[in-house]
């Protein structure tokens, strides 16, 4: 049985574009927190911990898969902010604090915001290719700044 839910998510992470791989890994790490400040809720520290080690790893790997060449100052302001978040686990450890959990989560959230804007602007950039009617944009839509390797 294992096996085959490892086939399944294989088989879904490979047919998803890299925006919807950077948005579900900012949906995990943003999953592990909300558990994480349950489980401090509920005085489960082990378990908050083991939370928040899983948005940890997530934040780790978009922070060291981000490319500052193709991202210029973009991809700077995210590993600072990567940076940040990843301080604040470390704190969130020591103090059990809720309430920066939920800091973090919204700053997370924040970000993903951005990602789906991105997401949605390629949609329409690949429907006027396809010949819909073209919208035009404030601004040019930017290249990746992570990179999926």
């Amino acid at each position: 049985m294992n096996d085959k839910l490892e086939a399944y998510r294989y088989a879904d992470t490979m047919g998803k574009s890299p925006l919807d791989l950077i948005l579900m890994v900012y949906d995990g790490a943003i999953k592990a927190l909300r558990t994480a400040a349950e489980n401090y809720r509920n005085k489960k520290n082990q378990d908050g911990y083991d939370e928040i080690q899983k948005a940890r790893r997530m934040v780790t790997h978009l922070y060291t898969t981000l490319d500052t060449e193709k991202g210029g100052q973009v991809a700077a302001n995210l590993g600072k902010m990567y940076s940040w978040v990843i301080a604040q686990l470390s704190i969130i450890e020591a103090t059990k604090d809720v309430e920066q959990i939920e800091a973090v989560v919204t700053a997370l959230n924040n970000l993903r915001s951005g990602w789906v804007e991105l997401k949605a602007r390629q949609g329409v950039g690949a429907k006027a290719a396809a010949g819909a009617p073209e919208r035009k944009l404030d601004h040019e839509t930017s290249e990746h700044v992570l990179t999926t390797a």
